[in-house]
């Protein structure tokens, strides 16, 4: 497949209107072919306007169709073969086993939303039949959840597939009946426009709308403004900076009718080091922290930022042999020049606190990042708010703590977060019964002796948490669970079995649904 730098709306490769820009190779810095041509508000307006039209149509779609969709997706990028793997390789900077590792999970999320629609519950039916005896009488009552309608989406720079055109918060909308309008990342137009023109074939491939998705392309703020305050737009899904999340936010609460912006954001995912567990096998576990923090150059958004522990000579040894186990790794290339330069900024901002003291820093060299490993006390934690703030790459803080008390304390004024993990043996269950109902307030994954690194994509995944680790804490990005993002109830009052959706008839054989009493029933 040829890549032309053109954007896709309506089914059609579309020449933009508002300038052009080049994709970069971070290895070297090189400008890559083709040209990526820019759009502008008409066309951005375009693609909405095409997408609102599809909404009622795709949403009536059967559920079994949508699954046949969403496979046949997965179908068409694994039918790229090299050509998705090495543009992306050179795009990213990412290796070919990283890039084939996420291909997979691209394709299996996919099939994970087809198997969900062909299931059937995810719609959540609940019917509370009529009592006409009961004073005063209850009517026939009957819920389902319905798409939103047209979803924004923007790529993200770190995971240029599995969080990208075909990603998880694509796939979710698609399955829920969604729309989805896509900003490629600037990053990877090119590995964005190959995965959308698979989008495309599927879509002419099941017979849908084509307004039912589109790729946009350009640099800048402007274009993802302008597509989330366009009128259309019902729901956002956004994952990347702090910053970029907010501005979106701004964006979807000044409209007239405000939207959710669902944003993965932020997170130094907190590592606790209790005391058994650390007096027994802190050098084992310094190891696996130290793999997991230098994991694709730290550019991972379960990065583990933060370690904390109690002071004395286990978490001396631990800090030894953390700070050992980073000296081999080499400078790597990062994901852009940008994300580069900020690592290093921030590598150097921790490195100038003078409540800092740095354990480990390899040399920051042009477009890349070296690991970073810092320790300070928990005092200088709690007094320093700037030391909370994330870097995104392979640097981290080891906090010195008096107790588990103080470790708590710290947790409470932690902001939210993607995760926490537990290094803990059987002797440290009381510590973390300590900890558990904080952590459950701030974070949204909790993990024993493992390193958050890593994200299954499953029915019970939650890849979310309270802000600013996401815009809305009720949410994840990962997961079956990620479909409700893009749901709304609505409630059916004495409507005949003839005007009634088909999953809440009672002559339906394959409706799912839930009664008053909460047990799950087929009509």
């Amino acid at each position: 497949m040829i890549i032309t730098g053109e954007a896709l709306i309506g089914g059609v490769a579309v020449k933009g209107n508002g300038g052009s820009f080049k994709a970069m190779n971070p290895a070297d810095a090189a400008a890559m072919e083709p040209d990526f041509h820019m759009v502008d508000a008409a066309q951005i307006d375009q693609a909405c306007s095409l997408a609102g039209a599809a909404f009622d149509t795709f949403r009536a779609t059967t559920d079994a169709d949508r699954a046949s969709f969403l496979e046949a997706i997965g179908a068409q990028i694994m039918a790229l073969g090299d050509t998705l793997i090495e543009r992306a390789m050179a795009e990213s900077g990412l290796p070919r086993a990283r890039l084939e590792g996420e291909r997979g999970r691209t394709v299996n999320q996919l099939k994970l939303f087809a198997d969900l629609l062909r299931e059937g519950s995810w719609r959540d039916a609940r019917i509370d039949t009529a009592l006409p005896e009961r004073t005063p009488p209850r009517p026939d009552l009957r819920m389902r959840l319905i798409p939103v309608g047209p979803v924004a989406v923007f790529a993200a720079s770190n995971f240029p597939l599995a969080f990208s055109v075909a990603g998880g918060d694509t796939a979710s909308a698609l399955a829920a009946g969604c729309p989805v309008v896509l900003k490629a990342h600037s990053a990877h137009p090119g590995t964005s426009e190959l995965v959308a023109r698979a989008v495309v074939k599927a879509v002419e491939q099941c017979g849908l709308p084509a307004g039912v998705f589109a790729l946009l392309t350009g640099t800048g703020n402007g274009i993802g403004q302008t597509l989330v305050a366009h009128p259309a737009i019902q729901a956002v899904g956004f994952t990347g900076s702090r910053s970029g999340g907010t501005a979106l936010m701004a964006v979807a609460a000044a409209r007239p009718q405000p939207i959710p912006v669902y944003a993965e954001m932020s997170s130094i995912n907190p590592v606790y080091l209790l005391p058994q567990a650390l007096a027994a096998r802190g050098e084992s576990i310094a190891q696996g922290f130290a793999a997991s923090l230098v994991m694709g150059v730290g550019q991972f958004c379960t990065n583990p930022g933060l370690v904390l522990g109690i002071a004395g000579p286990d978490l001396d040894r631990f800090a030894q042999a953390a700070t050992m186990a980073l000296q081999p790794t080499a400078p790597a290339t990062m994901l852009t020049a940008g994300i580069a330069g900020s690592y290093q900024r921030g590598v150097a901002n921790l490195a100038s606190q003078g409540c800092v003291t740095t354990l480990a820093k390899g040399e920051q060299l042009e477009g890349k990042g070296a690991p970073a490993f810092f320790k300070t006390s928990a005092a200088s934690f709690l007094g320093e708010h700037a030391l909370h703030e994330e870097v995104f790459g392979p640097a981290s803080l080891l906090v010195a703590c008096k107790d588990v008390a103080e470790m708590r304390a710290i947790t409470e004024k932690l902001e939210g977060q993607l995760t926490a993990t537990l290094q803990l043996d059987e002797g440290d269950y009381a510590d973390a019964q300590a900890l558990l109902p904080v952590l459950e307030r701030k974070v949204g994954r909790i993990l024993a002796n493992g390193f958050p690194t890593g994200v299954e994509v499953s029915t019970a995944m939650v890849h979310g948490g309270p802000f600013p680790a996401t815009a809305d804490g009720r949410s994840t990005s990962v997961g079956t669970g990620a479909i409700n993002r893009f749901l709304r109830p609505v409630c059916y009052q004495n409507l005949a079995q003839a005007l009634l959706p088909v999953e809440l008839r009672e002559d339906n054989p394959l409706a799912i649904w839930r009664r008053r009493d909460g047990a799950l029933g087929k009509a």
